[in-house]
């Protein structure tokens, strides 16, 4: 597969975090805010060959997830290695704010806001 248009590239990354990543299931919506804007935010890091933040506990966990779908994403789309640092993180970018929709804001998962959860 080759790099296609940036939404087609939006849906190759969603399309493989819903079939590859269970981290996405979390029961509450701050907990998959959180979740997706620190893997997320990883991964676009190590895509771009920085070092991302992983003093805290918490950060190094979101790490170990986005190296495991950082080399996921590479080596099932070739075309990534080559996209400029400007470009991975607008589609890296867009990707959450999709990934967000789908887990969080678009979900019909009552579970997610329920106060007594």
């Amino acid at each position: 597969m080759s790099a296609g248009t940036l939404s087609e590239n939006v849906e190759v990354v969603i399309d493989y975090i819903m079939k590859k990543c269970l981290w996405q299931f979390h029961s509450r919506a701050w907990d998959r805010e959180r979740q997706n804007e620190g893997i997320m935010t990883q991964t676009m890091q190590i895509l771009c060959g920085e070092e991302p933040d992983i003093e805290s506990p918490g950060n190094r966990c979101y790490w170990v997830d986005a190296v495991m779908m950082a080399r996921g994403l590479t080596s099932e789309n070739p075309w990534l290695v080559n996209m400029g640092k400007d470009d991975i993180r607008e589609l890296m970018a867009a990707a959450k704010t999709r990934l967000d929709f789908l887990t969080i804001h678009g979900s019909l998962n009552l579970e997610l806001t329920d106060p007594k959860y």
